[in-house]
């Protein structure tokens, strides 16, 4: 690490929970659509409450092996619940992600954060962006992602979660996972915060979210800034047409939006970090919930 890397790389201050991270990584320089990681946490980081829920980890059986998960349901809850698979950013599940796990625990869901980078190493241990997709982004393939995620699902559906409903959201690297999740027959909605829509193709990345609009299986709400320095305006609407192409074959397609707000950076819903932006952040969750209630997650 160079030293204004090492300068300016912070560790959050929070409550550290096992596997969940709370560091993230400041980097300079990105223009691939992932916004580098957080100064110290904000003071308008949102803390919810533990009242009424059980939440904490959980290892999830994928295979012969197991992925640690950040699960958060309601105390008390009676009958399956919905569910809902919240994707973090490269930074993986530190509190910000555990915290939206419980924001959703507390509406009634079953939530479960999985920590898909596990078998890469843990990504608050380098100091640069470019670190990150060397040493885990690169080593956690999108194939695996979608099974571990599946995997989650197969765990929910025996611990209380009603697979009939089942949605997904995720941010930033998270984001361009819930398009590809929209792919898998168990997910009835997905909500996309501000998720790299194209890019190259590679081994471990076969498909971007502007290859699978045809393959939509669960329509997306796509969550965008304008002002993102990293996700352009123009690979929204190559999205976009990819959709409408899609749409007359394909439902899911068809039904699929976008808001983009106006004057809003990348990574606006992240509370713990100076790129949030309390308005859109608002806005977009209230939207999520109301996607996820139109297409019969609640």
């Amino acid at each position: 690490m160079s030293k204004k890397d090492n300068q300016a790389s912070k560790a959050i201050q929070g409550d550290r929970r096992g596997f969940i991270k709370t560091s993230a990584i400041a980097a300079a320089g990105i223009g691939i659509g992932l916004a580098p990681a957080s100064q110290p946490v904000m003071a308008a980081a949102i803390e919810t409450s533990f009242a009424g829920l059980t939440a904490g980890e959980q290892m999830i059986p994928v295979g012969i092996s197991q992925i640690p998960a950040y699960v958060s349901r309601p105390e008390n809850a009676k009958g399956p619940l919905p569910i809902v698979i919240v994707v973090s950013e490269i930074f993986g599940v530190h509190e910000y992600i555990a915290d939206v796990t419980r924001r959703f625990a507390n509406l009634g869901y079953l939530a479960i954060a999985p920590e898909f980078f596990v078998r890469a190493g843990d990504p608050s241990q380098y100091g640069t962006i470019a670190d990150i997709f060397t040493n885990v982004i690169s080593k956690t393939p999108d194939f695996q992602v979608l099974g571990d995620l599946q995997a989650s699902l197969v765990w929910a559906g025996k611990n209380g979660g009603d697979l009939k409903r089942v949605g997904v959201t995720g941010f930033c690297w998270g984001g361009r996972i819930t398009w590809l999740s929209a792919t898998l027959p168990q997910v009835r909605a997905g909500v996309a915060w501000y998720g790299r829509l194209i890019g190259d193709k590679t081994e471990g990345n076969p498909r971007h979210p502007v290859d699978i609009a045809a393959d939509l299986k669960a329509p997306v709400l796509g969550l965008y800034g304008a002002a993102d320095a990293g996700i352009s305006l123009a690979s929204i609407d190559q999205m976009r047409e990819a959709l409408a192409k899609a749409a007359p074959t394909n439902a899911a397609a068809k039904v699929s939006q976008f808001e983009v707000y106006p004057d809003t950076p990348h990574a606006f819903h992240a509370d713990y970090r100076e790129s949030y932006c309390e308005g859109p952040a608002k806005d977009g969750w209230a939207k999520c919930l109301a996607w996820f209630k139109k297409n019969g997650v609640v």
